[in-house]
């Protein structure tokens, strides 16, 4: 019997607090609105965590037990402790799904795993945004139609700096001209990540139907890890070698065979 993603949904949980009217759309956060569907969703098992917590809430426990991340951030990128930034992108190294959202194009932890500015246009102009699939075999694009739009959305426009994705799922166009890559995936070791733009915190696209949709598609994607996971560091020969004694680990422990945590499909 499989068993159940295991999903965090991290947010920094400052805007619904400091603005009364963001509170209005998001009162449980935003956090608590992704949380409040995917919880429906058959074969998922959601907890949340914040900014503010001990740890940002993802202490090593709380990562060894989540299969998929997500990440969403705007305004305090920088408070976030470069320890957990390290202890997230090895668990994404190791097989943990990444699915980060919106303006978390900036977070530390997105930047350290694409290696580039990550930077882009941007307009807030409550204009209308209709996102097309471009890949409608990916399953990420189950159910979606040909393309979908929000009525009230903020403008991001290219040139996004990112390495070439691995898949692009949707293709934005904004009212105002520009268009956007805004489904994109990318793998780093034996994790994925999903890269997904519609967002804001004043504007209710948490509570759209099929951007809902495509976030608890991206997790069970992101969800199953790129396959087995590999031995790394001094390698013992396969064949017999006579004259071959190997390092000496006693002085250079260090240099033992290591093998990475067992992904979720093997557990």
């Amino acid at each position: 019997m499989s068993q159940d993603i295991r999903v965090t949904v991290w947010n920094e949980y400052r805007h619904e607090i400091d603005s009364a009217e963001i509170a209005k759309i998001y009162p449980n956060g935003i956090h608590g609105a992704i949380k409040s569907h995917l919880s429906s969703v058959p074969g998922l098992t959601v907890r949340t965590a914040t900014l503010d917590q001990p740890e940002h809430g993802l202490s090593e426990q709380v990562l060894s037990e989540t299969d998929v991340l997500i990440w969403w951030g705007h305004m305090a990128h920088g408070e976030v402790s470069d320890d957990v930034v390290d202890r997230v992108q090895q668990r994404v190294l190791d097989g943990m799904g990444l699915v980060v959202l919106h303006s978390g194009h900036l977070s530390k932890i997105f930047k350290k795993l694409m290696g580039t500015s990550c930077w882009l246009k941007w307009r807030e102009a409550d204009e209308k945004e209709r996102l097309w699939v471009v890949q409608p075999s990916h399953p990420i694009a189950e159910g979606v139609g040909e393309y979908f739009e929000i009525e009230s959305s903020e403008m991001y426009g290219e040139h996004f700096d990112i390495p070439t994705p691995d898949d692009l799922i949707f293709v934005s166009w904004f009212e105002g001209g520009e268009v956007f890559r805004s489904g994109c995936t990318f793998h780093r070791g034996a994790g994925k990540i999903f890269y997904f733009r519609p967002g804001h915190e004043t504007l209710p696209i948490y509570h759209h139907p099929t951007v809902l949709k495509v976030i608890q598609n991206g997790v069970r994607w992101v969800a199953d890890s790129r396959g087995s996971i590999h031995t790394y560091g001094n390698y013992s020969p396969r064949e017999n070698l006579s004259w071959y004694e190997g390092p000496d680990f006693d002085e250079h422990p260090q240099e033992s065979q290591m093998q990475r945590p067992t992904p979720r499909g093997m557990r």
